[in-house]
């Protein structure tokens, strides 16, 4: 019998979990396919810098990355950017754009349909 393996993390396990209930209840591809971006092994995971939003991004545009966010590169422009983890030092250049950066709950409940938003990484 094979083992069944996924995230050890409990607060993760605990997101996978809203994400996919949330796909039900609101009828959601979106949240679904998040879930299952989340449920992967972590060497296989979105890892985003912040050049790469730069430039795949519009003004007041809201953006989810099923994974990390990192420092490099600059934003010029402002963004909501939902994400697993944060780096430290995205967080402080995220602040100094004056975009917002949020969990993927935030967002959930934010938006609990999904509608405009934009994966990225």
């Amino acid at each position: 019998m094979a083992k069944i393996t996924g995230p050890t993390n409990k607060s993760l396990n605990e997101l996978i979990t809203e994400l996919r209930k949330s796909s039900n209840s609101h009828n959601s591809n979106l949240w679904k396919r998040i879930a299952d971006e989340l449920s992967r092994p972590t060497r296989q995971r979105r890892v985003v810098n912040l050049s790469s939003i730069n430039r795949n991004t519009k003004e007041n545009e809201n953006i989810i990355v099923p994974g990390k966010v990192l420092a490099t590169g600059e934003l010029d422009h402002k963004v909501t950017i939902a994400a697993w983890q944060f780096s430290g030092q995205a967080l402080d250049k995220i602040k100094k754009s004056n975009s917002k950066a949020i969990l993927i709950k935030e967002l959930i409940k934010e938006k609990p349909d999904g509608k405009g938003i934009r994966i990225i990484g």
